[in-house]
């Protein structure tokens, strides 16, 4: 039973399983940030373009049946304003991590030569000079 606790504590205390807690925790953080944005501000305002329509209580009675159409339309709306978020979001990050990249490539030293090297190539086209 040791090495089974041994075993499970080095897996979870890597640092794959660690990012993605992180990223579990922040992308459910993200997920709350853009419903918010959707229900509170981007669905009242497709609502005064539609007429004041609900768009999520739309349905439709066929028989007996009751077809709320407007919660799927409303759930597409909300996938395509958190796909679009996310692609911003990932774009954002991918740029300026490309341009802090270049930034260090560009600080990056020449690494120092070896004086010896230095003098026998020296020598050396001095001799072929001759």
């Amino acid at each position: 039973m040791k090495g089974f606790m041994k075993e499970f504590k080095e897996f979870a205390m890597k640092g794959n399983v660690l990012d993605m807690a992180v990223g579990v925790v922040i992308g459910a953080a993200f997920g709350a940030i853009v419903t918010a944005l959707v229900e509170k501000v981007i669905m009242p305002l497709v609502g005064i373009i539609v007429g004041g329509v609900n768009i999520s209580g739309l349905a439709v009675k066929v028989g007996s049946a009751n077809l709320e159409y407007g919660a799927f339309l409303q759930a597409i709306i909300n996938f395509l304003i958190i796909a679009f978020s996310v692609f911003a979001f990932v774009k954002i990050i991918n740029t300026a991590a490309s341009k802090f990249k270049k930034e260090e490539e560009a600080v990056e030293e020449v690494p120092a030569v070896d004086p010896q090297l230095e003098l026998l190539t020296e020598i050396r086209d001095l001799l072929a000079k001759k």
